[in-house]
This record gives C-alpha cells, sequence and structure tokens, in this order.
C-alpha cells in the first residue's frame, strides 16, 4: 500500500473508492476555503484563520466521510459496538479547540456544541433500532436551532455547531440501511 493510500485509509475509510475520496477532499476543502476567506473577513488573526480552517476542513469533509458506504463499514462493521461510535463522538473537542483560539466562539458556545453532540450521541445510541435514524435527526434539527439563537455567535461561525452535529450524528452513528 502506498503512502497516499495509507492516508486515505486513514482520513476516509479503508477501501475509499476514488470517487468517494475526492468528493470527501472536495467537500473539505470548499468548506475550509469559506471558512478562511469568512474570518479573514472578519478581521481575525492569521492563526485563528488557520483553525478555523483545518477544523472546516474536519468537520465539513467528515460529515461527507461518514456519509460514504466505505465509512459506514468501518464503523459499522464487525466489533465495532455503540460504546466505539460514542468513544468518537466525544472525542469531538473541536468546539472547545475554537473557544480557545478564535475569537468570538467563546466558552459557552464550545461547551453547548460538544454537549449537543454527546448528548445527542447518548440518547441516539441508547434508542431503539426503529428509532435511531429519526432521533438524529429530531436532535440534529433542534440542536441548530438551540445552537443558532441560545449562544449568539458571529455569521462567520454560526455554521459550526449544525455542521458538528450533521457529521456526527447523522453521518457517523447512523448505520447504512436503517431498520
Amino acid at each position: 500500500m502506498t503512502a497516499l493510500a495509507r492516508v486515505n485509509a486513514v482520513l476516509v475509510a479503508p477501501a475509499a473508492g476514488a470517487a468517494e475520496s475526492g468528493l470527501c477532499y472536495l467537500a473539505g476543502a470548499a468548506g475550509a476555503a469559506l471558512a478562511a476567506a469568512a474570518a479573514h473577513g472578519a478581521g481575525l488573526p492569521w492563526w485563528s484563520v488557520a483553525v478555523l480552517a483545518a477544523v472546516a476542513f474536519d468537520l465539513v469533509g467528515g460529515a461527507v466521510v461518514n456519509a460514504t458506504p466505505a465509512a459506514k463499514r468501518r464503523f459499522h462493521g464487525p466489533g465495532r459496538s455503540g460504546a466505539h461510535r460514542l468513544a468518537f463522538v466525544a472525542a469531538h473537542v473541536q468546539p472547545f479547540l475554537l473557544a480557545l483560539l478564535v475569537p468570538g466562539f467563546g466558552w459557552a458556545a464550545g461547551a453547548l456544541g460538544w454537549g449537543l453532540a454527546v448528548g445527542g450521541a447518548v440518547a441516539v445510541v441508547l434508542a431503539g433500532p426503529r428509532l435511531r435514524r429519526p432521533l438524529a435527526f429530531a436532535v440534529t434539527a433542534v440542536g441548530s436551532v438551540v445552537a443558532l439563537v441560545a449562544v449568539p455567535l458571529p455569521a462567520f461561525l454560526a455554521w459550526v455547531i449544525p455542521v458538528l452535529l450533521v457529521k456526527l450524528l447523522l453521518g457517523h452513528l447512523l448505520p447504512e440501511d436503517a431498520p
């Protein structure tokens, strides 16, 4: 396996096709470029622009990655449990990173974003199979509204929590086929 194939297996998934991988990288790059342009336009320091671009690449690209059949096989295959999926969600501490390094995000937004993702993930994992998909959509939709109205964020940051929820609750937690 080439070095590029190994990197792709980590960032997308083992056995991801070229079209799947290309779409993931394209979406991530578009998210990063848009977030960086908006942050630069808001006058943020270069390091905050870079952090926000990296987080956007991960969240936007990751939302697409988690929707691919290759990632579904990785995260929902044999030996993978709800506890594994919850650990993956809990490890997404990007909201706290943004609170630390990006002016305008703040600790309340960081705690709210991470709390919505982890709390929503626990609810989805504990729900019965027939309710997981609609519950994931309900938590994502309601959580997005809560995030947009509960903690006022500048427009260039308002996308973070909704995209985080899409990536983790709709993309990562839901298997390829619903019962």
